[in-house]
Protein backbone atom coordinates (compact mmCIF):
# COMPACT_ATOMS: atom_id res chain seq x y z
CA UNK A 1 0.00 0.00 0.00
CA UNK A 2 1.00 3.32 -0.93
CA UNK A 3 1.36 6.59 1.24
CA UNK A 4 2.29 10.10 0.94
CA UNK A 5 3.90 12.38 3.57
CA UNK A 6 3.71 15.96 3.29
CA UNK A 7 3.40 19.40 5.44
CA UNK A 8 -0.24 20.53 4.31
CA UNK A 9 -0.65 24.00 3.07
CA UNK A 10 -2.68 26.73 4.25
CA UNK A 11 -5.87 27.16 2.77
CA UNK A 12 -7.69 30.12 0.94
CA UNK A 13 -10.00 30.77 3.87
CA UNK A 14 -7.03 31.48 6.18
CA UNK A 15 -4.44 34.20 6.40
CA UNK A 16 -2.45 32.57 9.34
CA UNK A 17 -0.34 29.12 9.33
CA UNK A 18 -2.24 27.69 11.91
CA UNK A 19 -2.47 23.94 11.18
CA UNK A 20 0.57 24.04 8.72
CA UNK A 21 2.89 22.93 10.97
CA UNK A 22 2.60 19.17 11.41
CA UNK A 23 2.78 16.52 8.84
CA UNK A 24 -0.01 14.20 7.45
CA UNK A 25 -0.20 10.65 6.25
CA UNK A 26 -2.82 10.34 3.33
CA UNK A 27 -2.87 6.45 1.91
CA UNK A 28 -3.31 6.41 -1.97
CA UNK A 29 -7.17 5.05 -2.84
CA UNK A 30 -6.55 1.18 -3.91
CA UNK A 31 -9.89 1.32 -5.70
CA UNK A 32 -11.12 3.71 -8.07
CA UNK A 33 -14.29 5.84 -6.76
CA UNK A 34 -17.45 5.57 -8.46
CA UNK A 35 -21.06 7.03 -8.40
CA UNK A 36 -23.67 5.59 -5.92
CA UNK A 37 -26.41 4.92 -8.21
CA UNK A 38 -29.24 5.49 -5.85
CA UNK A 39 -27.95 9.11 -4.66
CA UNK A 40 -25.08 10.13 -6.56
CA UNK A 41 -22.70 10.53 -3.95
CA UNK A 42 -19.07 9.58 -5.24
CA UNK A 43 -18.12 6.30 -3.02
CA UNK A 44 -15.45 3.73 -3.04
CA UNK A 45 -14.69 0.51 -1.24
CA UNK A 46 -11.80 0.87 -0.02
CA UNK A 47 -11.89 2.37 3.83
CA UNK A 48 -8.18 3.76 4.06
CA UNK A 49 -8.73 6.76 1.98
CA UNK A 50 -10.86 8.06 4.75
CA UNK A 51 -7.69 7.63 7.23
CA UNK A 52 -5.51 10.85 7.60
CA UNK A 53 -2.90 10.27 10.41
CA UNK A 54 -0.74 13.52 11.69
CA UNK A 55 2.81 13.56 13.27
CA UNK A 56 4.68 16.18 15.03
CA UNK A 57 7.93 15.66 12.97
CA UNK A 58 8.73 14.12 9.16
CA UNK A 59 10.66 11.64 10.89
CA UNK A 60 7.80 10.31 13.23
CA UNK A 61 5.73 9.60 9.94
CA UNK A 62 8.25 8.26 8.25
CA UNK A 63 8.73 5.95 11.41
CA UNK A 64 5.38 4.96 11.58
CA UNK A 65 5.81 3.91 7.44
CA UNK A 66 8.60 1.56 8.03
CA UNK A 67 7.41 0.09 11.06
CA UNK A 68 3.73 -0.91 8.99
CA UNK A 69 5.65 -2.26 6.09
CA UNK A 70 4.24 0.89 3.70
CA UNK A 71 5.74 2.50 0.54
CA UNK A 72 5.63 6.00 1.05
CA UNK A 73 6.52 9.20 -0.94
CA UNK A 74 7.89 12.13 1.41
CA UNK A 75 6.55 15.92 -0.34
CA UNK A 76 8.76 18.34 1.20
CA UNK A 77 7.32 21.88 1.73
CA UNK A 78 7.86 24.73 -0.62
CA UNK A 79 9.76 27.29 0.80
CA UNK A 80 7.95 30.34 1.57
CA UNK A 81 9.58 33.83 0.41
CA UNK A 82 8.02 36.87 2.22
CA UNK A 83 8.47 39.88 0.55
CA UNK A 84 8.61 42.51 3.33
CA UNK A 85 5.59 45.58 1.65
CA UNK A 86 5.08 48.93 3.19
CA UNK A 87 1.31 51.02 2.53
CA UNK A 88 3.45 53.95 2.25
CA UNK A 89 4.81 52.23 -1.42
CA UNK A 90 1.64 52.54 -2.98
CA UNK A 91 2.33 56.56 -3.04
CA UNK A 92 6.06 57.00 -3.77
CA UNK A 93 6.89 59.04 -6.24
CA UNK A 94 9.17 56.21 -8.11
CA UNK A 95 6.81 53.53 -8.73
CA UNK A 96 7.46 51.84 -11.69
CA UNK A 97 4.00 51.73 -12.87
CA UNK A 98 1.01 53.71 -13.40
CA UNK A 99 -1.96 54.70 -10.60
CA UNK A 100 -4.57 52.36 -11.09
CA UNK A 101 -7.32 53.77 -9.19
Amino acid sequence: MLARIYQPSKTAMQSGRAGTHRWVLDYAPVTPRRPEPLMGWVSSGDTMNQVRLRFATKEEAIAYAQKEGLQFIVEEPKVRTIKPKAYADNFATNRMQAWTH
